[in-house]
């Protein structure tokens, strides 16, 4: 009996330690299970909570801001015209003849004195060395005319003659010389070459026109200012030209001359402006606008014209505040190609909406994509 017993309490014991085992297996994984669930739950939250800032991302409109800065901006007055330059030459044969050779091209610089083209000088060569002759028979006569004179051999009215005669050969002798220096046709001025109108094997005439020459180191423009402005125009008054066809770049001046005479017929008078070209891009005949400048604010706050939204009349900006657009109206100054200035409402440091403000109301939310410097 003994035996039996134990046996049977022994088989319990397992029982009762295998079903300890289960229990905390059990309570084991329903724990991990918990975490799991609560991790799930977690990620569900910040799951939602992205797609809740997408979704109001979604809803902001995208905008490029640029920050207002001041800076110089002038008034001026703007006209248009043609350029011209101060100093042009048309260059003519002094004597006829047949053209020899051509020295100088089109658009090459040439200096006052160089030779631009030369003439076949063999018949004013054999000229002057006959002129040249005859200076030297003269010359000799009246040499023994003055020692016959000076022993009373020769009356005064025969060494007058004499006198006068070598005079006459020296004059015809300088006029050979004149008419074969003038077979080598020179620039009066330095400058460039503009026109070419002769040929090698050419028969010119004194009326002749061969070449033109401009010096285009100080161009001018002559514009007619209206004479409402007579009182804003001075002479040394800065200006610049621009061209539409050199990229937008400015040449400076100044005023050169004032005309004080009114033309009746057009209300305007004469300004010539004279222009810096030490770069030589400009030439003769451009069309340019030209820019007197009659006043300059030094610290102004300069609003890129992009950013500005014109409704009926007025100029409208929109400054970024925390997200948010507002609406402010352009109390604008002096104007340029590139910006306006704000007199006043906007502050150096603002942030005004450059690209994505058409058609933006205001208090409308946005987002900031990008900055233009």
């Amino acid at each position: 009996m003994n035996s039996r017993v134990r046996i049977i309490i022994f088989a319990l014991a397992i029982v009762f330690s295998l079903s300890q085992f289960n229990c905390s297996q059990q309570d084991a994984h329903s724990e991990e299970k918990d975490k799991t669930s609560a991790s799930d739950a977690d990620s569900t939250d910040v799951k939602n909570k992205d797609e809740k800032k997408e979704k109001e991302d979604e809803d902001l409109i995208p905008v490029e801001v640029t920050t207002l800065k001041q800076g110089e901006i002038s008034s001026f007055i703007l006209l248009s015209s043609n350029l011209e330059t101060e100093r042009m030459a048309d260059v003519y044969s002094r004597v006829q003849g047949v053209v020899e050779r051509i020295n100088l091209e089109e658009g090459q610089t040439v200096r006052k004195g160089q030779t631009l083209a030369t003439l076949e000088a063999d018949e004013y060569k054999l000229a002057s060395d006959k002129a040249l002759v005859e200076l030297k028979k003269q010359e000799s006569i009246f040499k023994r005319a003055q020692q016959m004179h000076a022993k009373k051999l020769l009356s005064n009215e025969e060494f007058e003659q004499a006198k006068f005669t070598k005079e006459g050969a020296e004059i015809a002798y300088k006029q050979a010389k004149l008419n074969l220096d003038y077979t080598s046709i020179e620039s009066p001025i330095s400058g460039v070459v503009g026109e070419r109108l002769v040929r090698v094997g050419d028969r010119v005439q004194p009326p002749d026109k061969l070449f033109a020459v401009v010096n285009t180191a100080e161009i001018i423009a002559v514009i007619h200012v209206p004479e409402k402005e007579i009182g804003r125009i001075q002479i040394g008054q800065e200006a610049f030209v621009m061209s539409d066809h050199l990229d937008g770049h400015q040449f400076l001046g100044k005023v050169k001359r004032v005309s004080p005479v009114v033309d009746p017929q057009s209300g305007t008078f004469k300004v010539t402006i004279g222009i810096n070209n030490k770069s030589n891009k400009l030439r003769p005949g451009m069309f340019i606008n030209v820019h007197v400048i009659t006043d300059t604010h030094m610290e102004a706050v300069l609003v890129p014209k992009p950013a500005i939204v014109y409704e009926n009349e007025s100029m409208n900006v929109f400054v970024v505040r925390d997200s948010i657009a507002h609406k402010a109206v352009l109390n604008a100054g002096f104007q340029n190609y590139e910006y306006v200035e704000a007199l006043d409402g906007l502050e150096p440091g603002d942030q005004i909406i450059v690209v994505g403000q058409s058609g933006l109301k205001d208090q409308t939310k946005v987002k900031v994509v990008s900055e233009r410097s």
